[in-house]
């Protein structure tokens, strides 16, 4: 239960589909086409023959990494704070309650024992079921922050693929086998370009001390083995 409740905070991993968020803008009328595969669109067509050309980004990452997204997920940390310290206390108290139990096991009569183990098992379900619905809520709340920068961060991401040739963005948030890309170098990522993109769009200022802790299951950077090097298929687990 403490491991359980040590890692439940903002345990939750963004996966988004750039395939989806370019059809969105397609369908929305307030978000510009996505780039055409064919290059017919005018505004699209690259005269150096690029249009085929295809990029990475890290969908995750580049809303974290934003000056919003940093605002965004310091602000629900501490919004957060007195919901762990709250857990906390409640933890501390089962385990108290099972090391009674365990060092009077052989002094308590039977009815002291049993309402003992009692009680121990109620305050555990307890803390069960709060841990449960604060990490429901957490991951309610990331998303809906994470949720609404990708909006904005959507059209964005369509006119730099238009304005690059780049036929195809492929979303490396969730390294191989899990995600679509096997190996990927850094000349194809446009995650850093979005970002700076986004943040003078935004006008969100930078943070005067940048967040050193990211929500579970983001990456620095999309990961890619070096050449000749055998991806590796192990992956951390969702928490």
């Amino acid at each position: 239960m403490t491991r359980t409740f040590a890692r439940f905070l903002l345990a939750t991993v963004f996966v988004f589909s750039v395939a989806a968020l370019a059809q969105s803008a397609s369908a929305d009328p307030g978000l510009p086409a996505a780039p055409s595969a064919a290059g017919t669109t005018p505004d699209t067509t690259v005269a150096s023959g690029t249009a085929n050309r295809i990029g990475t980004i890290n969908i995750e990452q580049a809303i974290f990494a934003s000056n919003e997204g940093q605002r965004d997920f310091e602000a629900l940390s501490k919004k957060l704070e007195p919901k762990q310290t709250e857990l906390k206390n409640m933890n501390d108290e089962v385990e108290s309650l099972k090391k009674q139990l365990n060092t009077q096991e052989g002094k308590l009569n039977d009815d002291s024992r049993n309402a003992l183990m009692k009680q121990v098992e109620e305050k555990q379900k307890r803390l069960e079921r709060s841990v449960q619905d604060a990490r429901d809520d957490a991951q309610s709340q990331q998303n809906e922050i994470a949720q609404r920068i990708l909006q904005k961060m959507a059209p964005i991401i369509v006119k730099y693929a238009g304005d690059k040739g780049f036929g195809l963005i492929m979303d490396t948030s969730n390294p191989w086998p899990q995600g679509p890309v096997l190996w990927a170098g850094p000349s194809v990522d446009i995650t850093k370009a979005i970002v700076d993109a986004y943040n003078v769009q935004s006008g969100v200022p930078a943070p005067t001390k940048p967040m050193t802790t990211k929500p579970a299951g983001s990456t620095s950077k999309p990961a890619a083995p070096s050449s000749g090097t055998k991806p590796s298929t192990t992956t951390t687990p969702p928490k």
